[in-house]
């Protein structure tokens, strides 16, 4: 069956706050797997229990761990990096496997070089690497992109019908895995209550989000990724209009590049088989075989 591994749902003090997560555990090399602005670990369930047969699983989950005020600049993604960094340290994961798409990307990157997280290796999916003219000035929450819109995203549904039927009916999903949209059916909505269903990660804890992306510029830093590192982009992403992911895999010692075709920004979640095969092949290169 699909579904006969599963993973526990744990939680880890790290010092001043808890953060939770997903663990498929082994005795395994461990692989740190970190989701988008906005979405949950449950939406790497699909790759994790294809991984976990070869790899421990860890999915950390960063969303609502910490209070941060949109309107007051939301949760710098260098704070989350150090989270991150904290977190391994307290599990005693040593040198795991990295990977992470788009805020995940980046916060990996970042919990890499700025916080000493070793790795034997890091896959960066669509990460949100701005130019850097982007991280030179200071905006407001009505003036970032992302975070202004994800403020008024919808927030109820009164039951899973009807959410259902508005994830079909947005273009973001339209290109979506049949499982991974069931999964975030599932696990992107929680109960209201005042009944119905509300987003598991608020409009607000997105938006705080999306503001803390813009406090560090990570570009210094890319060249200071000097582990085996694989950048992918997605042909038909929005992002390669302003955020260049080629630069980004050359200013890497070890970095390589993989340009994805027929995929939007939201790769694992709409070509889950074909980013398995690809972790784990650059993975196995790596000296981290499966058993």
């Amino acid at each position: 069956m699909l579904d006969e591994i599963r993973p526990q749902v744990l939680t880890q003090d790290i010092g001043d706050t808890d953060l939770s997560y997903l663990l498929y555990d082994n005795d395994a090399p461990t692989l740190i797997l970190l989701h988008a602005t906005g979405f949950m670990p449950w939406l790497w369930h699909p790759i994790a229990r294809e991984l976990s047969r070869s790899y421990r699983i860890v999915a950390p989950y960063f969303c609502d761990h910490r209070d941060a005020d949109p309107e007051k600049g939301g949760l710098s993604w260098m704070q989350v990096a150090e989270d991150l960094a904290v977190f391994c340290s307290r599990l005693k994961i040593e040198k795991p496997g990295l990977v992470g798409h788009s805020m995940g990307a980046t916060v990996l990157t970042l919990a890499h070089t700025a916080f000493g997280l070793d790795t034997t290796g890091i896959v960066l999916i669509e990460p949100i690497f701005l130019p850097q003219d982007f991280y030179k000035i200071r905006i407001s929450l009505d003036q970032h992109p992302l975070a202004s819109k994800s403020i008024k995203r919808r927030d109820f549904w009164k039951d899973k019908d009807e959410a259902f039927s508005y994830l079909k009916s947005r273009e973001l999903f339209r290109k979506w895995d049949n499982e991974m949209l069931r999964l975030y059916l599932d696990y992107g909505f929680k109960d209201g209550d005042a009944g119905g269903l509300t987003l598991a990660c608020s409009p607000k804890r997105e938006a705080s989000l999306f503001m803390g992306g813009v406090h560090f510029d990570p570009w210094p830093l890319i060249p200071q990724v000097d582990c085996p590192a694989l950048v992918i982009e997605g042909s038909e992403s929005e992002n390669r209009a302003f955020i260049d992911l080629r630069k980004a895999a050359s200013d890497m010692p070890n970095g390589q590049y993989l340009l994805m075709e027929n995929a939007g920004h939201l790769i694992p979640m709409e070509m889950p088989g074909r980013i398995t095969r690809i972790i784990k092949d650059f993975f196995s290169a790596r000296g981290e075989a499966a058993r």
